[in-house]
């Protein structure tokens, strides 16, 4: 299974942004990445009146969109997947998933925090932060890293958990 590394922040703190461009970075050096979006408040992926939308109306429990190019699938479930579940489901042939959120799994974690808008770290004390991405610094015992250094956190990770892949 691929190692999990959760992005994990207050909101508004950047973590799209910062995922985005981690996820270019590892991938120009040739890494295949996986990512999962946590939403805590459940979504919708499919739109009304297309036909998937119609099928998961009727009553499917499970719709795939298959086509030359891309496969998705909308699946109800009982329970929330866990990410080791997603990652042995869904992601074999990546090198590393990055997740958005999770903050509340035991997986490695890398919080960005920007001072203009918010007060605290949220995971300051928790055993599974390996990294802070932050327009101040802490007295941490772990790496910290500017909001733009973007090659010095794909650093950190390709040595961290992508070498001897």
């Amino acid at each position: 299974m691929p190692p999990i590394v959760s992005i994990v922040g207050g909101s508004d703190a950047g973590k799209t942004m910062l995922l985005e461009k981690v996820v270019r970075e590892l991938k120009t050096r040739g890494y295949r990445i996986g990512t999962v979006k946590h939403d805590a408040h459940g979504f919708e992926v499919d739109h009304e009146g297309k036909d998937s939308w119609r099928h998961k109306r009727a009553g499917a429990s499970t719709v795939a969109i298959s086509s030359s190019k891309k496969v998705a699938i909308i699946k109800d479930v009982e329970t929330e997947e866990t990410l080791d579940g997603l990652a042995s489901k869904y992601f074999q042939d990546v090198d590393i998933i990055l997740t958005e959120g999770y903050k509340k799994e035991d997986k490695p974690k890398i919080e960005v925090f920007r001072s203009p808008v918010h007060d605290t770290l949220l995971c300051k004390e928790d055993e599974h932060l390996v990294a802070v991405v932050s327009d101040t610094s802490f007295n941490l015992d772990v790496p910290q890293f500017e909001l733009n250094d973007i090659k010095g956190l794909a650093d950190f990770l390709e040595k961290g958990f992508l070498i001897g892949l």
